[in-house]
């Protein structure tokens, strides 16, 4: 069994790679050098290991035969693949949701839209938008389906950062509005309906394409 402290520095070591991959800090394709990350981090091997593996379950690394560990390719496929899977699971996790929804929760979800719609980069829109996203489907009681949810999240999130790196611009989310107000009203059924438009809508788009703009394809996959 491994001890406590190299489970501790297994999870910050993978926290702040997975952040340097979604934002792009690492590049798509680049591979994770063992010798220098433990050096870094000031952490044995041991750490630095299951921290290659906690970003290989969220699909954010993959194992090279006797060659370590890369960042994971993504393209406009796996985003249509991942906007449905979303769209999905995140339907099931809110109608769980749903019947446990608090009047705090819905106030807290409300100012976290629009601490979004005022964003003035691109990290602050989507901590604020996978933010909006926990509160309203945390409710659900379903751990694993939560964990399965936020990893979905983070692939998603690459590919808004890989879109609007440089030109970002903050626009208004009429959507997670609408999904709040249905769940005021008690409208189960038309919240998930509303919210996996939201998030599934680019796997049905015809226009989503390899050779794609991926500011065209991506626009807001909330």
């Amino acid at each position: 069994m491994k001890a406590p402290t190299e489970d501790t520095h297994a999870t910050r070591i993978a926290r702040i790679l997975a952040d340097r991959i979604i934002t792009g800090e690492i590049a798509p394709g680049a591979r994770l050098r063992q010798d220098h990350i433990a050096v870094e981090f000031g952490a044995s091997h041991v750490p630095v290991r299951e921290a290659f593996r906690e970003l290989q379950a969220q699909g954010l690394a993959e194992s090279l035969p006797r060659r370590g560990f890369r960042v994971t390719e993504f393209d406009v496929a796996e985003l249509r693949e991942v906007a449905e899977m979303r769209a999905s699971l995140e339907t099931l996790a809110l109608r769980h949701a749903a019947p446990n929804m608090t009047r705090a929760i819905l106030a807290e979800a409300e100012d976290v839209t629009r601490r979004g719609d005022s964003a003035d980069t691109v990290r602050d829109w989507e901590a604020a938008n996978r933010h909006f996203h926990r509160l309203i489907l945390a409710p659900c009681q379903m751990p694993r389906l939560l964990r399965t949810i936020d990893d979905l999240q983070a692939a998603s999130a690459r590919f808004l950062f890989a879109a609007w790196r440089r030109d970002w611009e903050a626009r208004t989310d009429h959507d997670h509005r609408a999904i709040l107000e249905a769940l005021r009203k008690g409208r189960a059924d038309l919240a998930c309906s509303t919210l996996a438009r939201h998030v599934g809508w680019i796997g049905k788009r015809k226009a989503a394409t390899k050779n794609a703009d991926p500011r065209e394809t991506y626009e807001i996959l909330g």
